[in-house]
């Protein structure tokens, strides 16, 4: 390797000046740990270079002017290297970016892409410095592997959620902004990231849930569809007329504009309960404004109910009372 070849021509310079020089006697410290004489001996041969001056660089060319060569060349593509993985990498970030905003991809894809192909760039940038140094990178290579290896096994469930998450991205069953419904998660998705999936719930409550955990359920999504169907249920009087209150609830939903006129508004019989009958008025709005128009049709609901003359009756019992001298009687 060179940065040895440099390490030993630089000891074999100080030898020619010091041959003469007799060896300094043992200090009385014998005892002194290992890491202390290292630290003497570094110290006595820069100061022995500093002695000899420009002798010192003259005897390293003289006898190891090759590998000299080698490793300034090396400094200088290991530079190369670096400026062009810098380049790499800012032009696979515009790339990426121009990429997705194209076809209209998350941001939270683009983000955790250009991660993943960084990393890729910088590790393979770094084996080819690590090459030009001299340094085997095959063993490299192998000892990351294991290391990897046991690193995976130990980490297997953090390890599923990148899984998840890397699935996730891929496959977009929601984006950032949309409200889902996952298992026992639900809220509105404000960060997708590679370890979990960050949500905010209807109350402002913060919900971070591993992605495998997402993953691993069936997703509801609320807000992926351009359009959403609406169920509203109102009960009437058996005495009051069908017709008339079946007009009037068209009549709601033909005024308000937030309702959709394709598909048509319907307002069908859904049930007939114990105390009232049942009607259902179903419509299609925009997912933007499912809320506002339910909301709203709901509460013109018991006024335009009163106005048609009709009434929302509360639960009723017959009760028969029979006397205990007629349930006597036969045929009673």
């Amino acid at each position: 390797m060179i940065p040895y070849a440099l390490f030993a021509a630089a000891a074999e310079a100080v030898q020619p000046a010091t041959a003469a020089a007799e060896t300094a006697p043992a200090t009385a410290q014998q005892k002194q740990s290992l890491l202390e004489s290292q630290l003497s001996e570094t110290g006595n041969v820069v100061r022995q270079i500093h002695e000899q001056g420009p002798g010192f660089f003259t005897n390293l060319w003289n006898n190891h002017s090759d590998d000299v060569i080698r490793f300034v060349k090396a400094v200088i593509l290991a530079l190369i290297v670096l400026v062009v993985i810098k380049l790499v990498s800012m032009a696979a970030r515009k790339i990426i970016a121009r990429s997705f905003k194209k076809f209209e991809g998350d941001i939270s894809l683009t983000h955790a892409t250009y991660t993943i192909v960084r990393t890729l760039i910088w590790v393979n940038g770094l084996l080819i410095i690590l090459d030009l140094f001299g340094f085997n990178t095959a063993s490299i290579l192998t000892v990351l592997g294991a290391a990897g290896l046991a690193i995976g096994l130990a980490m297997k469930d953090s390890l599923s959620n990148i899984a998840a998450g890397i699935m996730l991205l891929i496959l977009r069953p929601y984006k950032v902004g949309d409200y889902i419904d996952s298992g026992s998660v639900s809220g509105t998705i404000e960060q997708m990231g590679l370890f979990s999936t960050i949500l905010k719930t209807p109350d402002g409550l913060f919900v971070s849930t591993p992605n495998s955990v997402v993953f691993g359920t069936p997703i509801k999504n609320y807000s992926r569809n351009p359009l959403r169907r609406s169920d509203i249920t109102v009960g009437i009087a058996y005495a009051d007329s069908l017709p008339v209150a079946i007009q009037a609830m068209k009549d709601i939903m033909a005024h308000e504009p937030m309702v959709l006129k394709d598909p048509a508004p319907e307002v069908l019989v859904s049930e007939l309960a114990d105390s009232s009958v049942q009607l259902t008025l179903r419509y299609w709005t925009a997912t933007a404004d499912y809320w506002p128009a339910y909301w709203t049709i709901k509460a013109q609901l018991k006024p335009a109910i009163e106005a048609a003359g009709l009434n929302i009756p509360f639960p009723q019992r017959v009760v028969t009372f029979i006397n205990a001298s007629d349930a006597a009687k036969p045929g009673a």
